[in-house]
């Protein structure tokens, strides 16, 4: 019999930590079933948008004017090649919801990563450094928060043009200033700590101090902000596009495709029932996620919710 080494052992270890890791957080996400739903739909989602061009049955922009204001497959007038219906110009229902989807994750995500990257990066220098630096960044988020966010949005894109890239770099621009206060104000709570002074004692670089020591201990206020900006982007877009100042045919979007039929929403109820129920599952689902998040993050949230789980146990 063959015996089993210690430098054995230490091999397998770090295959079965990440194991270990993403079997607690499935069973921390799932006992929080709001969570875990909110996590599948988005999850479910993001795979609808990045497979968009394989999985729609029929190209989102093609028109079949014989085929127009077809009601869904389950209704009395309803075909089978057509699950959802087609709109006014006999375009499928369901490939468009899908391609919507790609749109709508693809600005989401783009803007979080922008307005994301610029706001903590300034959040963490007006923290860190204080004085006039902080005096001159905060003075220009107070600035932008002022103005109307909605009024600037229209001014750039009525000047430059609507498109999906307009989209995203003005609701870059009016979504960084959330980014830069939530940050700072954290960065002012733990500059002080004792690690950060030890940092800075040993003789490490601002810029140091800053990426490596102060920024990960920001990650779960970060990613729950992150979450809830996410939800509120989509919101933007739709109602952007709504307005007819965001994604521009033959694009498809969410938002467009309820602006296309509030003007059949008597006759044709699916034209803006399907597109309003992915936009308000989408957004319902990104805040379930950022609540679970919260929790699972916050030690003293963790332990209300189980002194709660503890007294409802007893009781039953």
């Amino acid at each position: 019999m063959t015996a089993t080494t210690p430098d054995a052992l230490e091999g397998l270890e770090p295959a079965a930590a990440p194991a270990g890791r993403i079997r607690a957080f499935l069973t921390d996400l799932w006992s929080d079933k709001a969570g875990f739903f909110g996590m599948l739909f988005l999850t479910i989602l993001l795979l609808l948008a990045v497979f968009a061009p394989l999985i729609v049955p029929y190209d989102p922009g093609a028109q079949s004017l014989t085929d127009r204001l077809q009601p869904p497959a389950w209704t009395a007038e309803g075909t089978s090649a057509h699950i959802l219906g087609t709109d006014n110009l006999g375009r499928d229902v369901l490939s468009r919801l899908i391609m919507g989807a790609r749109i709508s994750m693809l600005v989401g995500f783009a803007v979080v990563a922008i307005a994301g990257s610029v706001g903590v990066v300034a959040g963490l220098i007006a923290g860190y450094r204080g004085g006039k630096i902080d005096a001159v960044i905060m003075r220009i988020v107070d600035t932008q928060v002022a103005f109307p966010g909605l009024l600037l949005a229209l001014i750039i894109l009525t000047v430059i043009g609507p498109s999906a890239t307009t989209v995203i770099i003005v609701l870059s621009i009016n979504g960084w200033m959330v980014y830069a206060r939530v940050t700072r104000g954290a960065v002012l709570s733990v500059k002080e700590r004792g690690y950060v002074e030890a940092a800075e004692l040993v003789g490490a670089k601002s810029r140091r101090v800053i990426f490596r020591h102060i920024l990960p201990g920001l990650t779960a206020p970060l990613l729950t902000l992150v979450i809830l900006e996410f939800a509120r982007i989509i919101l933007a877009e739709a109602a952007l596009s709504f307005l007819g100042l965001g994604i521009q045919p033959p694009q498809t979007s969410w938002g467009l495709d309820v602006a296309i039929g509030r003007d059949y929403i008597f006759n044709s109820w699916w034209l803006v029932t399907f597109p309003g129920i992915a936009i308000a599952l989408t957004v319902l689902s990104a805040n379930m996620v950022a609540s679970w998040l919260r929790i699972r993050t916050n030690p003293l949230a963790r332990a209300k919710r189980f002194a709660e789980t503890s007294i409802q146990e007893g009781d039953l």
